[in-house]
């Protein structure tokens, strides 16, 4: 089997500890690579998959398991992956019901069912949990870095407070070839996953293994109609939100009239006038534990 680990990131009793749980399982044969950014775990994947392990291990969060499956995604072999959530949200891990402590992650990774995982594709990138262009992508470019590092999900929230006023240029969509949308935007969401940055529960009936994207457009500007979105979001349905339009797609295209930052799985990218979004059923294998079988839409 073969791990790789993201430097910077902690759990439990850090690299060492996932080591010696690894080895208890009985691995013989063990390929460890390690990273000081997440940028560059792709090519450390497909050193790993060059060795066809039958398991991989990946530790970091949402921005080192994105990159991973990116790399995994393109690759012929769809060798089995598993999660070690020591992140700071741990979406995918989450929305997945992968245990939060090493321990449990690791029996996870070792003894849980491997599930076959839709991905989204971002102009040719791969991502797991969510992309997202406007207030989304500039409260995560805020938060990235030193910020979210000291301050945790916290960061999120500061971010958030400081973008709540931002740019809201006229966004065309089309979905699936048809215009669906053509108003002010403040943000544009496609989600795999019910549950995205800062633990909000955006999409109520994503299923990441139904071969569809959930597509949401926020209308919201100023902190009293974010506040009211936010809000209804908490107690009920967001596409019961006034600011909020939403649907379901396999191809997602935005163009908007001035280049906006966007984001992959909580990771920043540069800003950009146009995305096109596609679904990608079934891209990889993920290891997620056997009791939820029977819930594989969360």
């Amino acid at each position: 089997m073969a791990v790789i680990a993201h430097q910077r990131k902690t759990l439990g009793g850090g690299l060492d500890e996932l080591r010696r749980l690894i080895t208890d399982q009985g691995v013989e044969d063990l390929f460890w690579y390690e990273v000081p950014k997440s940028k560059y775990a792709p090519k450390q994947v497909r050193k790993a998959i060059r060795k066809e392990p039958d398991l991989l291990i990946v530790w970091g969060g949402d921005g080192m398991v994105q990159r991973s499956l990116d790399a995994i995604a393109g690759a012929k072999a769809k060798i089995p992956v598993g999660i070690i959530p020591a992140g700071t949200a741990n979406l995918l891990a989450t929305n997945l019901h992968v245990p939060a402590d090493l321990p449990g992650a690791v029996d996870n990774a070792f003894h849980g069912e491997r599930h076959k995982l839709d991905l989204g594709v971002l102009n040719g990138e791969h991502f797991a949990v969510m992309a997202g262009i406007g207030f989304d992508g500039a409260m995560i470019h805020d938060a990235d870095g030193k910020l979210k590092d000291r301050m945790g999900k916290l960061a999120y929230v500061w971010t958030g407070l400081r973008n709540v006023n931002g740019e809201s240029p006229r966004a065309k969509i089309k979905v699936d070839g048809t215009a669906w949308f053509d108003e002010e935007a403040s943000c544009v969401l496609v989600g795999n996953v019910g549950t995205v940055t800062g633990g909000i529960h955006a999409f109520d009936d994503a299923k990441p293994d139904d071969g569809w994207l959930d597509v949401g457009v926020a209308t919201a500007r100023g902190a009293a109609q974010w506040a009211r979105t936010m809000g209804q979001m908490a107690v009920g349905r967001s596409d019961e939100s006034p600011f909020v339009h939403m649907t379901r797609a396999r191809k997602i295209d935005v163009k908007l009239r001035e280049p906006l930052t966007y984001e992959l799985d909580g990771g920043a990218r540069d800003a950009v006038k146009k995305i096109r979004v596609s679904v990608a059923p079934g891209a990889v294998k993920v290891c997620v534990p056997r009791q939820r079988t029977g819930d594989k839409s969360s």
